[in-house]
């Protein structure tokens, strides 16, 4: 059967993540977070107090401490940046704060864009992120833009930081994914945009099956038509 790359893309915790791994799953693909190696990148460059002015530094930290991905007993994914278990520690506040900042600067999109192609060259991945199917993979058979409401990715985001740990004030988060809602789409390299042939989807209010099932549709169409 014909393998496909497909990319996921949408603002903060509007379901991308959830659905391409449950997808990844269901098709035998491989999942690629590309949100979690730039949350790695900003967890080495808070972790050594860098700042947007310490490019080469960044660099130089993400070449000696490799971004990788393994998997848990439970079947959920792990990163790690070197030999070290970041899983939750790029979840915390302090990185999703700061993540726009460092994914905003180019030599570092380069780097991990790079990364990205290399490993979606052999085909059957999903891949989610906000710049996968303009910039990351243009060529990727299907493209998927997923939105909601700023309120309802509070509200998500807000119960999955409950369910790890993480003390959260919802008015603040709110507050938060739009600062990065706009962040994200006004920054000169790589804005968060649909690609021109994407399909967006609201899933305000959508219950991740119904979204999962929307997005395997589409998929299986275009696999069949290219089989």
């Amino acid at each position: 059967m014909k393998s496909i790359c497909i990319a996921i893309d949408g603002p903060a915790s509007s379901g991308k993540s959830t659905v391409a791994k449950i997808i990844a799953k269901n098709l035998g693909y491989t999942y690629l977070d590309t949100g979690a190696m730039y949350r790695s990148a900003t967890y080495l460059a808070l972790k050594e107090q860098l700042t947007e002015k310490d490019v080469d530094a960044i660099l130089d930290l993400l070449a000696k401490h490799p971004i990788s991905f393994g998997r848990q007993e439970d079947g959920t994914q792990s990163v790690f940046v070197g030999d070290k278990d970041v899983t939750l520690a790029i979840r915390q506040n302090d990185v999703t704060n700061n993540v726009s900042w460092v994914a905003a600067i180019p030599e570092v999109r380069t780097e991990l864009v790079n990364q990205q192609r290399r490993i979606a060259e052999k085909g059957a991945i999903i891949m989610d992120g906000r710049d996968i199917g303009t910039v990351v993979l243009p060529n990727a058979e299907l493209k998927i833009f997923l939105i909601a409401s700023v309120d309802e990715r509070a509200e998500r985001r807000y119960k999955e930081n409950l369910e790890k740990g993480i003390e959260t004030n919802l008015e603040r988060l709110k507050e938060e994914i739009a600062a990065r809602d706009y962040k994200d789409s006004h920054r000169k390299v790589s804005p968060l945009k649909a690609a021109d042939d994407a399909i967006t989807f609201d899933t305000s209010g959508i219950p991740i099956e119904d979204v999962v099932q929307f997005i395997q549709e589409k998929a299986q169409k275009k696999i069949d038509s290219l089989s």
